[in-house]
């Protein structure tokens, strides 16, 4: 549940014009993404701490439109990954398989809301100066934060859909039971709906502990990345794809070496060990189980059959889906064009089941 983990950033944007090749994405034309940011004054967290400001950074694309009762109609909502951004979604096989005209999600009709979260991105985060003594967010904050975008931001007071991958998809779960009228359509990707336990907490753990047990960790205060960075990027770089692909992308010992090495420079140079920290342990608050009977609207969660992270021998998905009074659970099978945790950023995988979802949710 990292999703787009901003683990698979860095290689998704290299082999973006491979994968647009491979899938045959035609990288349709949509409009260029308008970025802003919203300040949220004296943002109170669940833990009881404030910020005086908050930025929140956005991109959207298109335009809202209201209904003569001043109702918004034809607001999207998407919401990225653990150490992403909205960013990560302006790439061929996302925004060019859904944006592009008479797409599932066409900006000439839709407008698309893409924030980056709190911690993440351009909106407010630890490494911005606050480092260790930045609040402890969760993310109720974020979903919070994102609610406050929408309705006070940006004038929305109805969505049409609101969805995400991995953390994203955690996000949609929380925002169907915290404002169950506010959408008609809910599509988490890539999650579960339940307390992260397991192997997805011990992955977690495994960071944390790297990163507060690195001596040059410094309690944040850190003057170059400490080596417990590394450490992150490996764990990410593992958990993030399936283990077919990973044999196919590097069949000798030496493949094997040179690409988790490559992976782990690139990302040193642009992550940073307190924003991982503070992504990774937001997950803290994650439990929408006990109040999945809240959701209202529509729901359709998709996961791959060769995500690492969601494991779909667990069944949790399956069990916990029947709670849901409008809910619908899809496994999407292992294939040669699935990419394990990372499928959920590979539109063509789902895109018609969204298409179905829309449809059905409709007036």
């Amino acid at each position: 549940m990292l999703d787009n983990i901003r683990l698979m950033r860095i290689q998704f944007f290299r082999f973006a014009a491979m994968l647009a090749t491979m899938f045959g994405l035609s990288g349709a034309d949509y409009p260029t993404p308008t970025e802003g940011d919203y300040m949220i004054r004296d943002f109170k967290f669940a833990s009881g701490e404030t910020l005086p400001e908050l930025r929140i950074h956005y991109r959207t694309l298109g335009k809202l439109e209201k209904d003569a009762q001043g109702k918004t109609g034809n607001a999207v909502l998407i919401m990225h990954g653990t150490t992403g951004s909205g960013a990560q979604f302006i790439r061929p096989e996302f925004a060019g398989e859904l944006f592009g005209k008479d797409q599932p999600l066409d900006a000439t009709k839709f407008f698309i809301v893409l924030p980056d979260g709190i911690g993440h991105g351009k909106s407010t985060k630890p490494s911005d100066g606050m480092h260790a003594k930045f609040p402890r967010y969760g993310y109720i904050d974020m979903v919070e934060a994102q609610y406050r975008l929408l309705r006070d931001g940006l004038g929305v007071n109805h969505a049409r859909l609101v969805m995400g991958t991995s953390m994203g998809g955690m996000h949609a779960w929380l925002w169907g039971e915290m404002q169950p009228e506010f959408m008609d359509a809910l599509m988490p990707l890539a999650s579960l709906p339940t307390q992260i336990s397991g192997r997805n907490r011990a992955w977690r753990h495994m960071i944390i502990d790297a990163i507060r047990n690195d001596p040059a960790w410094s309690g944040g205060e850190y003057k170059r990345q400490p080596p417990s960075l590394r450490t992150a990027a490996e764990v990410l770089w593992f958990m993030s794809s399936n283990p077919v692909l990973r044999q196919k992308e590097a069949p000798t010992l030496h493949d094997a070496d040179d690409k988790i090495d490559k992976f782990v420079a690139d990302y040193m140079k642009t992550d940073d060990a307190n924003d991982v920290l503070y992504a990774l342990e937001a997950s803290h608050d994650y439990d929408p189980g006990p109040g999945l009977e809240k959701i209202r609207a529509l729901l359709l969660a998709i996961n791959s059959a060769d995500d690492l992270i969601n494991p779909p021998e667990l069944g949790i998905l399956e069990r916990e889906i029947k709670r849901v009074p409008h809910g619908r659970a899809i496994v999407i099978p292992l294939s040669d064009k699935t990419r394990g945790h990372g499928s959920h950023t590979i539109a063509a995988l789902w895109k018609d089941h969204l298409v179905t979802l829309l449809k059905n949710s409709g007036d």
